[in-house]
């Protein structure tokens, strides 16, 4: 075996953190080559469209039919997208009162105050899946 140095990879999910930058930036639905261009083409299209087709998988990004390949479109935006993986994390734990009990201990007095915030506020919130969160504290109406 040799004893040269292990290939540099990339972070997981570093990747697809891109791609949805890329998709977020654009004005409409992209497609790989789109997605590569924007990326300065630094990758190649079968990767750009693995990831897409993984982020599909996902469900982070749709995609509809453009001529014999595909667009896509992210779902959610970076927020969302934050949401929804935090949400799928908890639903995976048997004891999601422990882990949201170390979630909480962990925020920084800051975000506690933002999150109490948001609690109190959703009881007046619309419901649904266009519904807008509740602005922080701070924000603009």
């Amino acid at each position: 075996m040799s004893e040269t140095s292990p290939v540099q990879r990339r972070p997981a999910g570093e990747l697809e953190a891109s791609v949805l930058a890329a998709l977020w930036a654009a004005e409409g639905a992209l497609s790989p080559i789109e997605v590569q261009s924007a990326l300065g083409g630094r990758l190649a299209r079968t990767t750009v469209t693995t990831i897409l087709t993984r982020l599909h998988d996902k469900g982070a990004v749709s995609r509809s039919r453009a001529g014999r390949g595909f667009v896509y479109s992210p779902i959610q935006d970076s927020a969302g997208l934050t949401a929804r993986r935090m949400r799928s994390e908890l639903d995976k734990q048997d004891d999601r009162g422990t882990a949201l009990a170390r979630f909480v201990s962990q925020l920084t007095n800051e975000d506690e105050q933002l999150l109490r915030s948001l609690l109190e506020g959703a009881d007046d919130a619309p419901e649904g899946p266009g519904a807008d969160p509740q602005p922080g504290p701070g924000a603009a109406p």
